[in-house]
C-alpha cells in the first residue's frame, strides 16, 4: 500500500481494512496519539509478528535449490500484448509500463545466457459460435488484429518462438508442451500478464506437468494489490518459486542459486 498520512482513530479504520490482527496496547497508544505514516505501521507490525506470518498449511513445505541451466530454460512472456496494455486496447491493465525494464532484463539475460525466449500469445478465433473466454470477458486479441501483436518494446524476434493460445493457461490445447519436451526444457520463468489469471493458470499447468517453475515478481501485474500478493504467495509456497529480475538473470548468466524469496 502506498505512504500517506492518517491520524488517531483514523488508525483504526485502516487496521480494520487491511485485515490486521489486533494490535498490542502500545500500538495502538501510538495511533491514538500522533500522526502516523502507514509505511511505518506497516513495518512496525512485521516487527510485532502480526502481518504475513507463512499460515500452518503452507508452512509444511521443501525448499530446494533452484540453480538453472540456460540450455534447459525457457522464458515465457505471458500476454504482453497490445490489447491487454497499450492505450486503445480492448481490455487494458494499467501500469504495463513499470515491467518493460525488469522484462527486458531477463529477455536479455536468456538471449545472453543461450537459454529459450516463448512469447505466449492469446488469438481469438473470428466468427466461432462460441468462445469460452468471451463468455465472462469483454471480446479481446482477436487472431492477426492489433491487439493481438507483442507489444514492440519487448523486441521480440523472428527466431523466438512464438505459441497461441485461446483459454487463460498457455499449456491448455497447445503445443507448448510438446515444444518444450523436444527442447528438453526442464524449467519455466514465467512473466506478464495478467498474475492472477494467465501466468497463475500457466504456473499451475507447468507444475502438474513436471516443470520447475520461477516467477520474477516485478515482470508479474495482477488486477490489484491483494490479487498479486496472493497469487505470488501460492505460487511460491505451492507450484514454484518466486525471485524478481534481478535474482532470474543472474541465475540464468551466471548460474546463481535462486532464493524463493516469499517463502524463505
Amino acid at each position: 500500500m502506498p505512504h500517506s498520512i492518517i491520524h488517531g482513530d483514523a488508525c483504526f479504520a485502516y487496521f480494520n481494512k487491511s485485515g490486521a490482527s489486533p494490535l498490542t496496547s502500545e500500538l495502538l497508544i501510538v495511533c491514538s496519539i500522533i500522526t502516523v505514516d502507514i509505511g511505518i505501521i506497516n513495518r512496525m507490525l512485521n516487527l510485532l509478528g502480526e502481518v504475513g506470518p507463512m499460515d500452518e498449511f503452507s508452512a509444511h513445505k521443501l525448499e530446494p535449490a533452484l540453480t538453472l541451466s540456460a540450455r534447459r530454460t525457457a522464458v515465457l512472456i505471458v500476454d504482453m500484448l497490445n490489447d491487454f496494455c497499450k492505450p486503445g486496447g480492448a481490455m487494458v491493465l494499467p501500469g504495463y509500463e513499470r515491467l518493460l525494464l525488469p522484462q527486458q532484463t531477463v529477455i536479455d539475460a536468456a538471449r545472453r545466457s543461450g537459454a529459450t525466449v516463448i512469447f505466449v500469445v492469446d488469438a481469438h478465433r473470428q466468427n466461432v459460435r462460441r468462445d469460452r473466454e468471451f463468455l465472462k470477458r469483454t471480446p479481446h486479441c482477436i487472431e492477426n488484429s492489433w491487439g493481438a501483436k507483442v507489444i514492440d518494446e519487448l523486441g521480440a524476434r523472428p527466431d523466438d518462438l512464438f505459441v497461441i493460445k485461446r483459454r487463460y493457461s498457455a499449456f491448455f490445447n497447445t503445443d507448448l508442451d510438446l515444444t518444450l519436451r523436444d527442447l528438453e526444457i526442464d524449467a519455466l520463468i514465467v512473466m506478464g500478464v495478467v498474475t492472477n489469471i494467465c501466468v497463475r493458470s500457466t504456473v499451475h499447468d507447468a507444475f502438474f506437468l513436471g516443470y520447475k517453475v520461477i516467477v520474477p515478481e516485478d515482470c508479474v501485474a495482477a488486477t490489484g494489490p491483494r490479487e498479486q500478493e496472493s497469487s505470488l504467495y501460492d505460487i511460491a509456497t505451492h507450484f514454484g518459486a518466486v525471485s524478481d529480475s534481478r535474482g532470474v538473470a543472474a541465475g540464468l548468466v551466471e548460474r546463481i542459486a535462486i532464493e524463493n524469496r516469499i517463502a524463505a
